[in-house]
């Protein structure tokens, strides 16, 4: 690691305060922690503006510019420029699943759906469930040993008839990238839209919905060090037509119609906060879209180090199978995934926890690529993922405590 990324971890580490009990936070995919101002920022709004939207009245003025500033960035965070907006709501498994029922008037008997095996469920069963009008699903599969996807296997699915292309950006067991750019242009060749789940994505790496041309991107707030939210880009002629899940009323915004009900405008608060944190990664005096860039470049080069530590260890085990790539590189992410060729990965994960460190088994909702790869969805895999304020320290104890699990 660079002396300026090492001086960086400092700092950043210092933002964080659930860092300081000595915990160590190896469960980031599902989940990250959030820094001081993001709390901050959640604490004063609920103190100060915890009242209604588009009121005239004092507190009610300071909330509506909280969540339309909270929108702006969100904007600026997926680079939406020009090309569409962005909106809020609970969950990504939500979002997704409104965004399916509104497509769904829209499909007609015999329509298709090419749906990625390498998908959280999120971005699955929504549509899934349109096989109910008509809709016939296609499985773009993976690879069953190492759980790549094939481009030319996608080209030979699509067809005049493919309406939808579901996809994740990064699967939340391998950490790979998926080349979206190109799988959005092979997906308007022939008239559908892209929608990618860019949950295990968000929090590595820079998103630009602008260069790459998708359709719709969703990700999780509580993964990129946020509250429990989610947000849903879309682009303007890929919604505008769309009727969402808002009352009839609510239906003139791309965005707004939604955000069906009350927000979470404390949520909203935190959000825009996290332009501060991304500034003071940047070393930016304000923030704009190259605050996002550079802070994001900078998280890379932390995260890789740790990468090195926890991938050297797994690819030197004879008795562990590793999901995904064993290699490092810009598009390889710290969500890491293995299977031990004797013990379960309860045993190993609940072995690990008791040394003070988070990680975690299962499927982690990828049950249908699990099962791909041949992997039983009951037993899963057993995932350790890492961000940026991880250390080679915290990853050294990670190995280690790996290692007593797997030898005792």
């Amino acid at each position: 690691m660079s002396a300026v990324a090492t001086i960086a971890q400092e700092v950043v580490r210092s933002q964080f305060p659930a860092l300081q009990s000595g915990f160590v936070f190896f469960e980031n995919a599902g989940g990250s922690q959030m820094p001081q101002c993001v709390i901050d920022a959640m604490t004063e709004y609920m103190q100060d503006s915890y009242v209604q939207t588009g009121v005239p009245y004092p507190a009610s003025v300071r909330a509506t510019k909280t969540f339309e500033a909270a929108h702006k960035f969100a904007d600026v965070f997926v680079n939406a420029d020009d090309v569409g907006e962005c909106c809020f709501g609970p969950s990504t498994s939500v979002l997704i699943s409104h965004l399916a029922n509104a497509i769904r008037p829209t499909i007609k008997p015999g329509d298709q759906i090419i749906v990625s095996v390498a998908n959280h469920e999120a971005n699955i069963n929504p549509w899934v469930r349109l096989e109910e009008v008509g809709a016939e699903i296609i499985f773009w599969d993976v690879d069953s040993e190492t759980g790549e996807s094939d481009l030319d296997e996608l080209q030979g699915l699509l067809n005049e008839r493919t309406r939808v292309v579901a996809i994740p950006h990064t699967s939340n067991l391998l950490g790979d990238t998926m080349p979206v750019k190109e799988i959005a242009s092979m997906a308007h060749a022939v008239g559908a839209k892209s929608v990618v789940d860019g949950v295990a994505y968000a929090s590595h790496a820079a998103i630009d919905v602008s260069d790459w041309g998708v359709d719709f991107y969703v990700y999780s707030t509580y993964k990129v060090y946020g509250p429990h939210m989610a947000v849903m880009f879309g682009r303007t002629d890929a919604w505008s037509d769309l009727v969402g899940p808002n009352h009839y009323f609510n239906q003139g915004g791309n965005a707004s119609k939604f955000e069906l009900g009350c927000q979470s405008y404390e949520g909203a608060a935190g959000i825009l906060a996290l332009q501060d944190y991304l500034a003071l990664m940047a070393g930016d005096c304000g923030f704009d879209r190259n605050s996002v860039v550079k802070a994001f470049k900078l998280a890379k080069s932390m995260e890789i180090p740790v990468m090195e530590e926890i991938l050297g260890f797994l690819n030197s085990r004879s008795d562990v199978r590793l999901i995904g790539s064993g290699g490092i590189d810009e598009d390889r992410h710290p969500t890491i995934s293995f299977v031990h060729e004797s013990k379960h990965s309860q045993e190993i994960s609940d072995r690990v926890c008791e040394k003070g460190i988070g990680i975690r088994w299962g499927h982690v909702y990828s049950a249908r690529l699990c099962e791909a790869m041949n992997i039983p969805a009951e037993m899963g895999v057993i995932r350790a993922s890492g961000v940026h304020y991880n250390t080679v320290d915290e990853a050294r104890r990670l190995t280690a405590a790996l290692e007593a699990a797997m030898d005792a």
